[in-house]
């Protein structure tokens, strides 16, 4: 029971630290044209590795990205999504 505590307690303070780190990126997302197209753009940013979510809007054509940067960058993410067919831009 003790060992499953200090698992549960390391898991914990593993993920404050990886949050502390991430970075959140909005990028602009062209080519979207059905209710489908952001299911398509938001799997395809959440299989980089490093990306801890991806919420990806239809009327704004926009996708909020939080990712470890340490393992991935903001250029990986618009390959990610232009491989997918979308292709993307950082706001500044």
């Amino acid at each position: 029971m003790k060992s499953l505590f200090i698992v549960a307690v390391t898991a914990l303070l593993t993920n404050d630290v990886i949050a502390a780190g991430s970075q959140t990126v909005t990028l602009d997302v062209k080519n979207m044209y059905c209710d489908l197209c952001p299911i398509t753009v938001r799997k395809s940013l959440e299989r980089v590795p490093g990306v801890a979510g991806a919420q990806v809007d239809f009327v704004s054509k926009t996708a909020v990205v939080k990712f470890d940067p340490t393992k991935t960058s903001t250029a990986m993410l618009m390959k990610a999504t232009t491989d997918a067919g979308f292709p993307s831009a950082a706001r500044p």
